[in-house]
């Protein structure tokens, strides 16, 4: 007999029961769940921006266009202090970040059931928000989907709340790197209203809907976190 230590082989049992833990993993064997790989690799750098940018106290965010609704879960999971309410600009929509809540009961009281909300057709009804959040947005829509960003949540931003835009952005009129200038090029063969947005012409949109500019944040692979408050705290 070897004396070798015999490993266990692996059973469903032993596969991860946390869906946040490997989402992609989870998805695959859950047919019903949309993943979004790209919520894997951009949700650390984004909860630590929010981690800063948040208040301590108890607070809300409402996040437009989340898609699989992943990020919700994360940063609800990691930032205590959150309500994150989730939501999509049609039916299905709503219904996918439904299927992904269900498997995260642990955050029921802190992630709110998915609101229908289109970013274009402002305003949308509901409470005031401490922030207003939204991810990879303004590149894969139209110009009036940004105006339409910026014109809900100024109306539905408390006092002293932030709207919070993530994603790649053109500055000074320029690329912020090659892989930008690619991605640019590729999205707009698939739409010609689509495309990277100026910084400088998402800031002017904020700034004439009453929002003022703070400084915006550097993150990994050339994307950006642009931030703007509604009156004062």
């Amino acid at each position: 007999m070897s004396l070798k230590r015999m490993e266990p082989a692996m059973t469903s049992h032993s596969l991860p029961t946390d869906p946040l833990e490997d989402p992609a993993a989870f998805a695959a064997r859950h047919p019903r769940l949309r993943h979004a790989p790209a919520t894997s690799r951009n949700r650390e750098p984004i909860r630590e921006a929010l981690a800063d940018l948040l208040p301590e106290r108890p607070c809300t965010v409402l996040e437009i266009a989340s898609g699989s609704g992943e990020h919700a879960l994360w940063m609800a999971r990691h930032l205590p202090q959150v309500t994150w309410t989730p939501s999509e600009a049609t039916a299905e929509g709503v219904a996918a970040i439904g299927e992904w809540l269900a498997h995260c009961p642990d955050l029921a009281d802190r992630v709110r059931p998915p609101v229908l909300i289109d970013a274009a057709r402002p305003p949308w009804q509901g409470e005031p928000a401490d922030a207003v959040f939204v991810a990879n947005l303004t590149h894969i829509a139209p110009w009036s989907a940004t105006l339409g960003l910026i014109a809900g949540a100024a109306s539905r931003l408390a006092r002293g709340g932030i709207l919070l835009i993530y994603g790649p952005f053109n500055e000074s009129g320029s690329f912020t790197g090659p892989g930008n200038a690619a991605f640019d090029a590729s999205l707009r063969k698939q739409d010609p209203d689509w495309g990277l947005r100026d910084r400088e012409a998402i800031d002017a949109a904020a700034m004439a809907r009453g929002l003022s500019v703070e400084a915006r944040r550097v993150m990994p692979a050339d994307n950006r976190l642009l931030v703007y408050r509604c009156g004062a705290s």
